[in-house]
């Protein structure tokens, strides 16, 4: 049997647990900043903001988003993703219109809270934990399916939202996105009547992790691993979010207009889809740990050529290049937690994770627009950026050691 008809069955044989995963990860983009920040502009006008006013009000309402993460994504080993999942997607169609409604200048990080909690946060970590726990010889690729969801959203949000803009108040756009996360509750019950939870897995088949045992938070936050990993996760989100939370003043200091740069965004997600699509078959065939030191390479890139793009056609090959590094986000970090720490406490550990990855996001577009608001150009800043994925990268060169270690034992 030919390894695409091989993959083929793996989809239709695990139908409803794949959707599941990429139905969360689409409704996430709710709450991702490459969707609030189309946005912005509207936004600061509103609300008489500034770029670093409204950088550090979302760094705020993000930054508490990762503290709650900490007590809540341990939800995920104790509840159903049929009833967490659906109780999370009503809770973020909520935050919708909150944000639809909201007439005060205070309540923003308010809105910002709930709507990056339930959406980046609680959405994207019910999802990854679902698919790591459900899927072990095909985890990779069951990640990567799932991703797709939230590959699918960032390729066509932001053109058609920006499009729609120009016919429609931004404000009943909020409004259409709180009814459509409602109509997805009862399709997520529809696909989870037979779902597969962790109260029925054995423990037998709870997958182990470094030194043949059960890990819990503690015993991983105790580990130099996970800190030398958490550099690679809280630069991915903080400084890839900066760029598209201030895609609107990136765009102006280009000289471009905001949908031209929008529109180069599809070909990142082009290669994001054929990134993930490619790390997930490596996950299962070389396994995510061998890969985990070279997948922000072209991140270091990209942001060198953000800092020089003198045209849109250069911008477009760093989001190329964003796309590909994007894949094994995606795919290894996830795989790695699942095999450095094992199953059991995943949804404990991964909340760890979770929070790192939102507090990196709060942290990025707060700095930025300080910085932005001080003198230091936001292409000026692209280099350090790029100076920070490439120390990241030589860390991750650690648990790599570690890993091989252990295996040889």
């Amino acid at each position: 049997m030919s390894t695409d008809t091989r993959y083929l069955n793996f989809i239709r044989n695990n139908a409803p647990f794949l959707a599941t995963g990429a139905l969360l990860s689409f409704l996430s983009s709710f709450g991702q900043t490459f969707f609030i920040s189309i946005f912005g502009g509207e936004i600061r006008t509103a609300f008489g903001l500034s770029n670093g006013e409204w950088g550090l009000i979302y760094m705020v309402g993000t930054g508490a988003s990762a503290v709650a993460m900490v007590f809540a994504g341990g939800l995920a080993d104790r509840f159903r993703v049929r009833r967490l999942g659906i109780t999370i997607v009503l809770m973020l169609g909520m935050s919708c219109l909150l944000m639809a409604f909201n007439p005060f200048a205070a309540m923003v990080p308010v809105v910002v809270f709930f709507l990056r909690f339930f959406g980046q946060g609680m959405t994207t970590h019910v999802s990854s934990v679902a698919m790591s726990r459900w899927f072990i010889a095909t985890r990779g690729r069951a990640l990567a399916i799932a991703a797709m969801g939230f590959m699918l959203a960032e390729a066509t949000l932001p053109l058609f939202m920006v499009w729609l803009k120009s016919y429609v108040d931004w404000h009943i756009i909020w409004i259409f996105c709180a009814i459509f996360c409602a109509a997805m509750a009862p399709v997520l019950f529809r696909l989870l009547r037979l779902e597969r939870t962790p109260q029925v897995v054995a423990e037998q088949d709870q997958a182990k992790g470094l030194g043949r045992k059960h890990w819990t938070r503690l015993d991983a936050l105790k580990h130099p691993i996970f800190w030398a990993m958490a550099p690679a996760v809280m630069s991915f989100s903080g400084f890839g979010t900066a760029f598209w939370f201030h895609q609107v003043h990136f765009a102006e200091i280009k000289g471009w207009s905001h949908l031209a740069l929008v529109s180069v965004f599809p070909l990142g997600t082009i290669t994001l889809f054929l990134s993930t699509l490619a790390y997930g078959r490596l996950v299962d065939r070389v396994g995510a740990v061998r890969l985990l030191p070279f997948y922000l390479i072209p991140y270091v890139l990209a942001f060198v050529l953000h800092w020089y793009a003198p045209t849109l056609a250069w911008t477009a090959l760093a989001v190329i290049l964003m796309g590909m590094a994007g894949g094994g986000q995606n795919t290894l970090l996830n795989a790695c937690w699942a095999e450095f720490f094992g199953t059991k406490h995943l949804g404990s550990i991964k909340s760890a994770t979770t929070a790192l990855m939102v507090l990196g996001s709060a942290l990025g577009p707060g700095v930025s627009g300080w910085l932005i608001d001080r003198g230091v150009g936001f292409e000026t800043q692209m280099l350090g950026y790029a100076a920070t994925f490439a120390l990241a990268a030589l860390l991750l060169q650690y648990p790599v050691n570690v890993y091989q270690r252990e295996r040889r034992k």
